[in-house]
């Protein structure tokens, strides 16, 4: 069941998904297509991210019970990974999109990231952290199931570059708002497609 179109200006519309997995993208292109974004441009553009993260620095304190700002969002749209999803209050209504992408791709991009920004990586293999992803997944579209307050969309990176307006087009219709998809397919940009898989 919908949301009632007479709230559409009190939801949130939240982009999520793990790091690394094409939620920055997806804020940009929901931009072009008309919404407002909530960010505070504090983390600058960069290798990893060369057209902007589009992060709002206080969705980190969610943890820490800080939801106050979550009422300046309502009726836009703002990224909350996957981690913190669980923290969102249930006081506002939610439309998820959540990006997916091949979780190989997703720890080898997180790697290279951790690396060019000298950090130390996780001590854990590939397979160990391709297993704790999958269950954090899982565990992530089974809380989100349960939640009456929230729907969700999930749409995959991968396929997203290779079909972008069928994929952008089923966003539309799930937001249920007059998104300008032309403006949005014009953000796709295959160049960005690194750490590919083969698998």
């Amino acid at each position: 069941m919908g949301f009632d179109p007479r709230l559409r200006s009190e939801v949130i519309t939240v982009v999520s998904g793990l790091p690394r997995s094409g939620t920055s993208m997806m804020m940009k292109m929901l931009e072009a297509g008309g919404l407002a974004c909530l960010t505070d441009s504090k983390r600058l553009p960069d290798e990893d991210n060369p057209r902007g993260y589009y992060e709002f620095e206080r969705v980190k304190k969610l943890p820490e019970g800080d939801c106050d700002w979550l009422i300046d969002a309502r009726g836009k749209v703002v990224k909350v990974v996957s981690t913190l999803l669980e923290y969102l209050t249930t006081v506002y209504p939610y439309k998820i999109v959540y990006m997916q992408r091949n979780t190989l791709e997703v720890v080898h991009s997180q790697r290279q990231m951790l690396s060019r920004l000298q950090q130390t990586p996780q001590p854990l293999s590939d397979e160990q952290l391709l297993a704790l992803l999958r269950k954090h997944e899982a565990q992530v579209q089974a809380w989100v199931a349960c939640q009456p307050g929230m729907e969700i969309c999930y749409v995959s990176y991968n396929e997203l570059l290779d079909e972008p307006r069928a994929h952008l087009e089923r966003v539309r219709q799930f937001l249920d708002v007059p998104l300008d998809l032309q403006s949005m397919l014009q953000v796709v940009d295959p160049g960005l497609y690194r750490n590919r898989s083969e698998s």
